[in-house]
This record gives C-alpha cells, structure tokens and sequence, in this order.
C-alpha cells in the first residue's frame, strides 16, 4: 500500500441516493479518488442527513448498496479509505447533541445554503433537524478530526459553521479539534442536460452507470447554443453545455470544436456525436466494475461492515478526549 500523509485527514460524504451521475463523478467522487492517494480519508454515508428532506427510509439501504457500488468502480479503495455508515456510529449523534450548545439558532438562519434549498425544495415549514444540518455536519466532520473537507462551492457555507464550532469548542473546553479548512475541486459543478443543477429529480443526469446508447440519447437532446439553428450558423462555445461538457471530457479537442462551432463549419449534431462518444470513453470502465460489484453484493456489505469497525475505533477516541476536556463521566 502507497503511503499517505497521515498528518492530514480527510472525511467526505453523501446522503444515500443510489446511483450516481456524471455530476457527482465531476464534483465530488473524481475529487476523492485523486485525494485518497494522498491523504488519510474517510467516506461517510449520510444516512441521518437524508431524513432531512425524507421521511422514507424503505430504500435507504439499498440505494446505499448502490451508491457504494459506484464509489467503489470509479477507485474509492475501501481498504484505503474506510467506507461506512452514519447511523451505525452512535457517537456522530452524541457529538451533534454536544455540538448543538455552541451555536444560535440565528447563526443557523443565516445559512445561505439552506436558504437555497428551502427555495429549490419548496419548503414551507423547516424541521428542527434540516435547520440543524450544518451541526451534525460538523460531528461527521470533527469525529474524525478532518483537517480537510473537499466539497462544491453549495456546501462551503457548512463547512464554516464546521469552523465556527470547533473554534467554540476549543476555546471554552481546551483543544481538541482542528479548524478543518475548505478543498473546493476545480471543476466544482456541472450543469444538467437543461442547465440546470444536474438532479435526478430533474431528470436532467447522465448516470455513471448508463450505456452508450442511453449517453448519446441523453446528450442529443441537451440544450445547446440557441442562435445556432443548424450546419453553417456560427456558434458560440462559451454559453453551450455541450461545450462544458466537452471541456470536460473531450479536452484533446477542444480547441477544434471552438473553432469549429464559432466558425459554422461544425454542426450541433455532430458535436453532441463527439461529446457522448467521449462520455462513453470515460465511464465504460466504470460500467465494467459496476457490473462486477453487482454480482457480488455480499462482498460490498463485508467492504462496508469492515468500515464501520474501523471508524467507530476513530469515533471513540475522539469522544473520550471530549469527555475529558469536558470532565463529564
């Protein structure tokens, strides 16, 4: 095994929404596959968060499965970097409850990032625990003593509150926790197929687990740039998806494909063939584990139990330096 800097410690997570898409893979889980080869990392699945804004936990554990078979085809290493479960580590709450006595309920009010889910979601009527998100999220984090939190730029605003608490904690209790700082990926967020945020529940995703044909179905129906109605009008790259998106996964050519489409000569249809020709490129070796892990669905709970063990001895530690520095037990 390659060693890491054990000097700095990442946790990241998501909520359990089964299968992922190209906008995870971008701003998130390519981030974390590079980071794991450097750092020492935790992946967390946020089971307690997703209540939040659902009630129903029938599928949890299965789109937990699946969202793990993902992270595991595109080179999550469990054995690298433990995967597990937040409600199987009781001290993540016992850390939220502690953690809850820090912070106003107006500081959480400000958050700019549940103003903007309560808008996205149209919530009317917010529940305690969706307020209190950021302090649970930051007992995910200072459980494990994160120095480092890699998330898009939505989620930046938490991660200050993350700093915020375990500023107050240190400062009324003794250190104990690191003041984690943000790691924001360079290509933090990708537009779904109609610009908008890339969302199952806008079924506007390109999932990490689509065949080639589904990709080139998807992509040709992609809003592109409308002033350029067909071959010979001039396009322009800059405000087109297509064009993110080859940035993105196409980079060899992008240079031609600016000329091209700024100069009439390269065609819409032609640029989506080129574009999902080059998704495809990229996430058929991910098909191929997925496919791999999907017959071996007992072997993924073994992955994800032995996780568990090891965060919950981390989990431990923690809490007892806690505990001491508060003289409570």
């Amino acid at each position: 095994m390659k060693t890491v800097n054990l000097k700095c410690r990442i946790l990241s997570g998501m909520r359990p929404t089964g299968k992922m898409h190209l906008g995870n893979y971008v701003g998130a889980l390519e981030n974390w596959v590079n980071l794991q080869k450097q750092y020492e990392n935790f992946h967390l699945i946020a089971d307690y968060h997703a209540l939040t804004t659902n009630l129903d936990t029938s599928k949890i554990l299965d789109n937990t499965i699946e969202m793990i078979i993902d992270w595991l085809s595109v080179g999550i290493d469990p054995e690298r970097s433990p995967i597990f479960r937040q409600s199987q580590i009781k001290e993540h709450s016992e850390l939220h409850l502690i953690f809850s006595m820090l912070i106003t309920t107006a500081r959480l009010e400000r958050n700019p990032t549940l103003k903007e889910q309560i808008k996205d979601l149209k919530i009317e009527n917010i529940v305690y625990g969706h307020l209190g998100y950021p302090v649970l999220q930051a007992a995910d984090i200072l459980l494990y003593k994160g120095n480092l939190v890699p998330v898009g730029e939505d989620q930046a605003p938490h991660v200050e509150i993350t700093r915020e608490i375990a500023r107050k904690f240190n400062l009324v209790y003794g250190k104990v926790f690191p003041i984690p700082k943000v790691k924001l990926t360079n290509f933090a967020r990708l537009p779904g197929l109609d610009r908008n945020k890339m969302s199952k529940s806008l079924g506007n995703t390109i999932s990490l687990s689509d065949s080639e044909e589904e990709v080139r179905g998807k992509v040709r129906k992609a809003i592109t740039d409308p002033q350029k109605i067909r071959r010979g009008d001039p396009g322009r790259p800059d405000i087109c998806l297509i064009y993110t998106y080859q940035k993105k996964f196409n980079h060899s050519e992008t240079e031609e494909i600016y000329s091209g489409c700024t100069s009439g000569v390269l065609g819409c249809v032609d640029c989506k063939m080129k574009c999902s020709e080059a998704i495809s490129k990229k996430i058929e070796p991910f098909r191929e584990k997925r496919r791999y892990f999907e017959k071996n669905r007992n072997s993924v709970l073994d992955m994800l139990k032995d996780g568990e063990k090891r965060a919950k001895l981390v989990a431990q530690k923690t809490m007892t330096e806690v505990h001491k520095a508060m003289q409570l037990g």
